[in-house]
């Protein structure tokens, strides 16, 4: 029978949780031949968390509290490194714990998985919910992380992996700060399967335009040192033609410099020091079973 642990992270979202558990558990009848389980990690909450019910298609639950809010994407990043050293399952969900990772798309991750199981699957964002605004700005994230990286990313960290890429990426510090880019980076095959951006269960979304910022300079920080030598390459490139178009090429170089200066500066966000002992940031565990 295969094991799959389904990994969520949650931060006093505790109401999204329990509606997001229950969705899964409906959605993952029909998966008989499968065994799952759930690890949450609570991110610090300062609500306290009910008890948790275990949903009868679930075989158990883990949650993992933490002494310190260190944010999603690092609660991601330890969970990987503390499932990768256990090795006790044959592929690994990554889900968000709001509802904007649709639940009923769990069988369309498993199914793409158990058809070629040596390869892991992320889900491709083909259609999001957020504003116009902030959809534009997205676009115009992945066109830059391709122009920098020559990555093209359009996924996020709802994803299905297998052990093996599991354990790749939990030796990676850049783990610590981006999953997405860690992934495209360390691992060359990826399948893939549509996904619409779910609405959150409860309230707004948390990601702000700040955050997405923060977000896409992360990603791209993975791969800075392709960055660098592509934006020495245009800055050299473009000087040829400063008795054109002198001012717009003034003021496109020193943007070029400005943006590899932030994208050293987030990433040193890559804190492998914090990434390795992020197990002593736990305060304690508690596992429920039917």
């Amino acid at each position: 029978m295969k094991k799959i642990t389904i990994l969520i992270p949650v931060y006093n979202d505790w109401d999204s949780l329990n509606k997001l558990l229950n969705e899964i558990n409906f959605f993952i009848e029909e998966m008989k031949n499968i065994n799952f389980n759930c690890i949450i990690i609570n991110d610090a909450s300062t609500l306290p968390n009910p008890e948790i019910k275990v949903p009868s298609n679930i075989s158990s639950i883990n949650l993992i509290n933490m002494k310190e809010n260190r944010g999603h994407a690092r609660c991601n990043a330890f969970g990987i490194r503390y499932l990768a050293k256990s090795g006790n399952f044959d592929h690994l969900i990554l889900m968000d714990g709001d509802g904007e990772d649709r639940p009923e798309e769990i069988k369309l991750l498993v199914k793409k998985a158990l058809s070629n199981e040596n390869t892991s699957v992320v889900a491709k964002r083909v259609k999001r919910s957020e504003g116009f605004i902030f959809q534009t700005l997205y676009q115009i994230h992945k066109i830059i992380t391709y122009i920098f990286s020559g990555k093209l990313i359009n996924f996020g960290n709802y994803t299905c992996l297998t052990l093996r890429d599991v354990k790749i990426i939990s030796a990676q510090k850049s783990l610590w700060s981006s999953f997405s880019g860690t992934l495209k980076k360390k691992i060359l095959n990826l399948n893939t399967v549509n996904s619409i951006r779910g609405l959150r269960y409860f309230g707004p979304s948390k990601m702000s335009l700040y955050k997405l910022g923060v977000h896409s300079l992360s990603i791209i920080a993975v791969f800075k040192e392709t960055v660098f030598i592509r934006s020495a390459i245009l800055i050299i490139a473009v000087s040829f033609f400063h008795n054109i178009l002198d001012l717009t090429i003034i003021v496109f170089q020193i943007f070029l410099v400005i943006f590899n200066l932030l994208t050293y500066i987030v990433s040193l966000r890559e804190n492998e020091k914090n990434f390795l002992n992020s197990h002593l940031n736990v305060e304690s565990s508690k596992k429920y079973t039917h």
